[in-house]
């Protein structure tokens, strides 16, 4: 990775360290309530209950993307990486592969009626 590049990399890590918790986009929060809700939580959870689940959220994908830049190519995350940090997971690594082939099944089936759109004209 180029030199300005890190520097870049550490400026952003730098800024998301050094916000208050407080005015983070709140970037998952209707997703995350919902989310509860379905899981057994009140309809309208707790704020801070919200705020923490999406800090963990956030720590996670963060780490993981770290990881998967570490993993491959470097600097650059393949859907091939995500699937090897993951693979001793049976529940992630299951749900990625129905996802990965429910992706497939969509692309093709779009593929397909354009297609037919195009053929029809």
């Amino acid at each position: 990775m180029a030199e300005s590049e890190k520097e870049q990399g550490a400026e952003f890590e730098d800024e998301e360290e050094d916000t208050p918790l407080d005015k983070r986009k709140k970037i998952f929060s209707k997703e995350l309530r919902c989310m509860m809700y379905g899981f057994g939580d009140d309809q309208n959870p707790y704020t801070e209950s919200v705020d923490l689940l999406q800090d963990l959220v956030i720590e996670y994908i963060t780490e993981m993307t770290k990881k998967a830049m570490d993993t491959g190519r470097p600097g650059r995350i393949q859907v091939e990486d995500i699937i090897f940090l993951i693979r001793k997971d049976p529940k992630k690594y299951s749900r990625v592969r129905e996802l990965l082939l429910m992706n497939e099944e969509l692309r093709k089936a779009r593929k397909a009626f354009d297609e037919i759109k195009f053929a029809t004209k």
